[in-house]
């Protein structure tokens, strides 16, 4: 008789525990990014860039966004603060400090309330160093010109160096 009170308990027990796990709640469920990587393309060195990403909510119930942590120091992030109604947008914003030339990816992670799963998006692009010619066809004058400015004056120092 022990037996079977404790088979059905055990069995009653898990059917329950089952159950609660087949309504958790993943982020698919309450939120929908425009898109979860965004390229920078190519980014001028000592340039902090910013992405913003589009987070709609899909559910019923307002979407709050408890966390939306970089991975790193070398990016700041920022995101909509308030709950977002149902069928509304929020941001959530990624500035990346360009002090390393060379190609990059970027993670954050983002938590929503009343959602166990974190869920990552990612910024990806190239830092250009300051001295390099602009290739790209959306880089304006200015920087071009502030590059060659800037260039001589370290070999100038090298020059006093050994003169000394």
């Amino acid at each position: 008789m022990k037996k079977l009170l404790f088979s059905i308990t055990a069995l009653a027990l898990s059917t329950v525990l089952f159950a609660q796990d087949a309504q958790k709640k993943t982020a698919a469920d309450v939120a929908k990014f425009k898109t979860e990587t965004i390229d920078l393309g190519k980014i001028q060195q000592g340039t902090p860039t910013t992405a913003t990403f589009s987070v709609a909510n899909i559910s019923s119930a307002p979407l709050i966004i408890e966390q939306a942590n970089p991975t790193c120091g070398c990016t700041i992030s920022d995101y909509t603060k308030e709950p977002i109604a149902a069928g509304k947008s929020g941001t959530i914003k990624a500035t990346y400090n360009a002090a390393n030339v060379g190609s990059f990816e970027k993670h954050l992670t983002v938590k929503f309330a009343g959602v166990d799963e974190i869920k990552s998006i990612t910024i990806k692009g190239e830092v250009l160093p300051k001295a390099a010619p602009a290739t790209d066809a959306a880089t304006t004058v200015a920087p071009v010109e502030k590059t060659a400015t800037a260039t001589p004056a370290p070999a100038t120092k090298t020059a006093e160096k050994k003169k000394q």
